[in-house]
Parts: C-alpha cells; sequence; structure tokens
C-alpha cells in the first residue's frame, strides 16, 4: 500500500514515516502544501496523512483541491487542531477521518488499514475469499486454518489482490502501489513474487487463486467470504 504523508514537522514526519515502511507501507512525503498537493495528484496512493497547518497551502485546501479534482482515495487529518468546529471543517472539505496530536501509532496505523479496507469494500480487519483468510491487523495469512508464512513483499502483493479480489489489477498499477516513487521496479520481480504465493496458496488443492489474464493483469479470483 502506497501512503502520502505531508507534515511540516520534521522530527515527526521521519518517525511516522519509518514506522510505516516497517509496517511494509510504500510511503511518499511532502513538508509542504504544494509539494503535498503535487503528489496527490500525480501518484497513485492508497490513502494520505494530512497536516492542517503547512506552509504555502494549508491541509484544508490540499485536501479541497484533491477532491475537486477527482481524487478519492482516503485522507486522514492528523494535527495539533483539537476544536470541534476544525474536525468538521476537514470533514467537510473531504477528509475521511481526523486524529489529533499528541497520538499513538498503533492507532494511526489502525485507522489507516480501516479505511484503506473500507476502500475496497471490507469492513472487517480479516479478509476471507474461501480458505485464504488474511489478517490485516497481525499481517498474518491462514490457509484452512493452518498459518503460511510470507515474505514482506509477497504479504504486500497478496494484501493488494485479495482487498480488490475479483478485480483485475495490471503489473503497472501493483508495481505503483507496492514501490515508493524512487525504487528500482522490476516486472520479473512481481513474476516471481506470484509464483511463489500460488505454490503458497494452491499446495495440491486445485484453488488456483491468483489468475492471470494476459495482457492485462493479475486476478485473484477466490470469492469473498466476508466484507
Amino acid at each position: 500500500m502506497r501512503i502520502l504523508i505531508i507534515e511540516d514537522e520534521a522530527p515527526l514526519l521521519e518517525r511516522v514515516a519509518a514506522q510505516l515502511r516497517a509496517q511494509g507501507y510504500a510511503v511518499d512525503t511532502a513538508t509542504n502544501g504544494r509539494d503535498g498537493l503535487y503528489c496527490g495528484q500525480e501518484y497513485p496512493l492508497d490513502a494520505a496523512v494530512v497536516d492542517l497547518g503547512l506552509p504555502d497551502l494549508s491541509g484544508i485546501d490540499v485536501i479541497r483541491r484533491w477532491r475537486s479534482g477527482g481524487q478519492r482515495f482516503p485522507v486522514l487529518i492528523l494535527t495539533a487542531r483539537g476544536r470541534w468546529q476544525d474536525k468538521v471543517e476537514g470533514l467537510e472539505a473531504g477528509a475521511d477521518d481526523y486524529l489529533v496530536k499528541p497520538f499513538h501509532m498503533e492507532e494511526l496505523q489502525a485507522r489507516l488499514r480501516a479505511l484503506i479496507r473500507r476502500t475496497g469494500g471490507w469492513t472487517q480487519a480479516v479478509l476471507c475469499c474461501g480458505p485464504v483468510a488474511l489478517d490485516t491487523g497481525a499481517q498474518q495469512l491462514t490457509l484452512e486454518g493452518q498459518v503460511v508464512e510470507l515474505t514482506a513483499y509477497e504479504y504486500k502483493l497478496l494484501e493488494y489482490l485479495m482487498l480488490r479480489a475479483g478485480t483485475v489489477v495490471s503489473k503497472t498499477e501493483l508495481t505503483e502501489h507496492l514501490y515508493e516513487e524512487d525504487a528500482d521496479r522490476d516486472s520479473n520481480v512481481l513474476e516471481v513474487l506470484v509464483g511463489r504465493l500460488r505454490r503458497k496458496l494452491d499446495p495440491g488443492r486445485d484453488l488456483n487463486p491468483i489468475e492471470t489474464l494476459r495482457g492485462r493483469g493479475y486476478r485473484f479470483r477466490l470469492e469473498r467470504s466476508n466484507a
């Protein structure tokens, strides 16, 4: 999942970015409103964390311009302004959630996970498709109740596909959402990851959970058991 953080307090920005990266997110950052606005317009984001009191352009204006321009990724406001009037203004501008500083990273991460799940039509932390269950909180995969070990990138790839179960996802979309802007992207790596996931998800069960559509991409084909 690819997250944008717009925050002008450098120590806080670095701390939040580092902890989100440690959780497997691809993170883009900006320290002012104009740069953040551009990133949201140009990058394929899964969510954004936006401070309100930004240089050059306020967080409220950034969110309003995104929404008027058609950007629909979820936005979490992170700010020291705790008045209810500020919360209302942020939500009316198009934000989806609001977290007041100081905050706990665990709460920020939980709120981001919930926003991303809802974008894909999921309301529960555990994504279930047939015998496959992915716990997005614990970042754990089980197959017919048995834990299956995944590497960090195998997990990220499976989570993205399962959140969009039934939808065709191109290789370009996958690389854009799994890697940061300056990362070295190799489509062959995706093919290797998909191959490893298939072997782990379908050891002799003939499930064929990840379908390849030639020239179009991949689709997680097992039907949702919950949402």
